[in-house]
């Protein structure tokens, strides 16, 4: 049985953003629906505008009926009810010396006890500097009955050296058990699922490794451009975007192996061995990575214009907007199976899945039927947008001919559990507030990721020039199916349920 949090004050700096608004109290609410959250329990945000405690509810409050879907009215007054502001600069230290006195009033008019949970959704440029007041304000101090934890945003740092250098800086003021480095992505029912379905069924965890699967494609395609986060993408790309935290996350959770107890630091500790494990140097750098950049195109029937004519894009960028590569995992369990990682803007479907491709039967058995009949088994962990499973496997066609034909079997969270539409930042809040680091990255792991991908920046560096393009609404550039090809295989489909590939 899931049990409620301490009393605690959640502190969102950046409470007036769009992270907070669109996500963050939306799962806040879907917490107190479903019992998570404590009596004694207070919200403060945090931000530079010039803003009221009445105000600042009210607009919150507004926007809550339109974000937080399937929260009934008195939960979400609940939640608008304790609902606080402070105004100030995030590296103002006046900010934090009143946000200092503004807490233990609300735990006093609220109950809501001496802990705190600081939420850092703001720009990376003020991570370091928030903790670093936090510590000056006295505010990160923990003492018996006290506990002080600070979650912490991506992107965590934009190369290897700037990710060494903010762990350095946080963990000078905080302890490691303190500190929450956030990815969205691990609070996904389907995610989590990953080792439920390897570990605790001895259907799969007996085929999982190099002597079954022939290879395994991790793609997190998306139809948006890049909106009104010009700026910000343009200075960051899809690499340094994606790849360190979401995807690299996806393949942690595939690759592992079992933890021995479900184990914070366990875990932890198993998913950062199978970054360590991928060698990847200047050479793998040239020959398995694939960049490329969108132009004008049509996506789900509707017009979206080039990359370069987006709202604060440079228009001469050579900012890639899709990446794929292949990399290797050289240890027992996966020597010589490849796995192909692809993310992109602007392509035909949004779909974030985990295909885990089986070696094919022999076909001896079976000597009368076409090689093409025979479908490749191929293991599907849908994350989004529909959470599930599928597993396609061959079946005899009914009739008096021997004929085989591909069948799926699908299981989907929403049909099966009958579940209400969620965030992703539930689990990963719940867990922080009661002190469970499994769902969050460590140091070593941040920095094993950015070890695997400084040999890619380095490659692109100072190459200023055309960037391989690709038609929005298509499914990436031209050399990103070479890449593929070349091995003897195909990326799944974005628009089907199969292999096939878009032209």
């Amino acid at each position: 049985m899931s049990r409620r949090p301490d009393p605690c004050v959640f502190v969102i700096f950046g409470g007036a953003g769009d992270l907070a608004s669109r996500l963050l109290l939306p799962a806040i609410c879907n917490l107190k629906a479903t019992g998570l959250l404590p009596e004694g329990f207070a919200l403060v945000g945090v931000a530079r505008g010039e803003m009221a405690d009445d105000s600042f509810r009210a607009l919150t409050c507004a926007t809550l009926e339109k974000t937080a879907v399937g929260v009934s009215k008195p939960d979400r007054q609940w939640v608008c009810d304790r609902l606080h502001y402070v105004k100030g600069d995030f590296d103002d230290a006046q900010t934090y010396s009143a946000l200092g006195k503004r807490l233990p009033e609300l735990q006093k008019k609220l109950n809501a006890g001496p802990s705190a949970l600081f939420y850092l959704a703001t720009p990376p440029a003020f991570f370091a500097p928030i903790v670093r007041h936090l510590g000056a304000a006295g505010l990160a101090h923990e003492e018996p009955g006290r506990w002080r934890r600070v979650i912490v945003e991506k992107p965590f740092g934009r190369d290897l050296a700037s990710a060494k250098a903010l762990n350095g800086e946080i963990l000078s003021v905080l302890s490691e058990s303190q500190t929450y480095r956030i990815d969205h992505y691990l609070g996904k029912e389907t995610v989590q699922n990953i080792m439920a379905l390897r570990f605790a069924n001895g259907l799969f965890e007996p085929l999982w490794n190099r002597n079954h699967i022939d290879h395994v494609q991790i793609t997190v395609a998306e139809t948006l451009g890049v909106e009104h986060r010009g700026r910000f993408y343009d200075a960051t790309g899809a690499l340094r975007d994606m790849v360190p935290n979401h995807l690299f996350q996806l393949l942690s959770l595939t690759a592992m192996e079992p933890p021995t107890c479900f184990d914070a630091d366990q875990v932890r500790v198993e998913k950062t061995k199978v970054l360590d494990a991928v060698h990847f140097g200047e050479r793998e750098a040239k020959a398995d990575v694939v960049r490329g950049q969108y132009v004008a195109g049509v996506v789900d029937g509707r017009p979206l214009s080039a990359y370069r004519s987006s709202p604060d894009v440079r228009p001469d960028s050579d900012t890639e907007t899709f990446v794929a590569m292949k990399l290797r995992i050289a240890n027992w369990r996966w020597t010589g199976v490849p796995f192909y990682l692809r993310t992109g803007k602007g392509l035909a479907k949004r779909r974030t899945e985990i295909s885990i491709r089986f070696k094919r039967a022999p076909l001896a058995l079976f000597h009368e039927v076409a090689d093409a009949e025979l479908v490749p088994n191929d293991l599907v962990l849908h994350i989004q947008p529909d959470e599930g499973v599928s597993l396609r496997f061959n079946a005899k066609v009914p009739g008096q001919q021997f004929h085989l034909g591909d069948v799926d079997m699908e299981f989907k969270y929403g049909d099966y559990f009958q579940t209400e539409p969620r965030t992703g930042y539930e689990t990963l809040l719940y867990d922080c507030m009661i002190g469970d680091a499994t769902q969050f990255q460590r140091a070593d792991t941040i920095e094993a990721g950015w070890k695997i991908v400084q040999p890619i920046l380095d490659s692109w560096a100072g190459k200023r020039g055309t960037l391989p393009e690709y038609g929005a609404g298509s499914s990436g550039p031209h050399d990103a199916d070479t890449l593929m090809e070349r091995d003897g295989r195909q990326w799944r489909s974005l628009d089907a349920n199969g292999a096939e590939k878009i032209t």
